[in-house]
This record gives C-alpha cells, structure tokens and sequence, in this order.
C-alpha cells in the first residue's frame, strides 16, 4: 500500500469504529479505532519514507513526527490508541474509560491525516 492508501484506510476505519461502538460492539469499534491510528500513521510515515513495517518502527515514527512539529501530545495520543489494540483482545478497558478515550484518538488520527493532507516539513 502506498501512502495515500494507509490515509484512505484510515478514514475508513475511523467511521467503522464510530459505527461499531454506537452498536455496541467494542471489540470491534476498538480494533477499528486502532487500526485508524495505524493505518494514519502509517500514510505519514510513508510519505516521509520512514519505516513503519512493525510495532517499534511505528512507535519511532512517532516520536520522529512529534520533533518535526514540536506536538509532544502525539506519542501520548498513539499511546492511548494502544491501549484499544488491547482491548480488542482483552476486554478490559472499562466502559468510562473508552468514551474518555475515544475523542484523543480520533485527535491523533486526524492531526496525521493533516499532517499527510500538508506534506512533510
């Protein structure tokens, strides 16, 4: 996939999640949450031709992201998305939790897709 493919993807996901919470699946709306995290990611780090082909690479692009745009709220928000991929698998963020959440990642994936949408510095 190339770069605009992982933004698309992103989008997608983002209103998948949406979705799937307001029907009260939440393993699903968190795995989509989190793979609309990844997938935003993702289009910026291609763009930049940064790696981001595993879960360190990601976590690196971030923080290579936040020194380029002095946004030290990025890795904290791609922290709180992590903790959405758990979930999928675990179940154990309790419901307060994930409506507290929710908003901070769709902060992060919109905050890369502008950053896709304007180009690297």
């Amino acid at each position: 996939m190339d770069f605009r493919e992982h933004e698309q993807t992103a989008r997608e996901f983002l209103i998948v999640s949406d979705r799937e919470f307001a029907a009260g699946d939440i393993l699903q709306g968190s795995e989509k949450l989190w793979g609309a995290a990844t997938h935003a990611l993702m289009a910026a780090a291609l763009q930049r031709e940064w790696p981001c082909n595993s879960h360190r690479a990601m976590s690196n692009a971030v923080q290579r992201i936040a020194q380029e745009t002095g946004d030290n709220q990025l890795p904290v928000q791609f922290s709180v998305a992590e903790k959405f991929h758990i979930n999928f698998y675990h179940n154990a963020v309790p419901d307060f939790q994930i409506e507290m959440d929710r908003p901070t990642v769709h902060l992060f994936v919109d905050r890369m897709l502008s950053l896709v949408e304007n180009g690297p510095r």
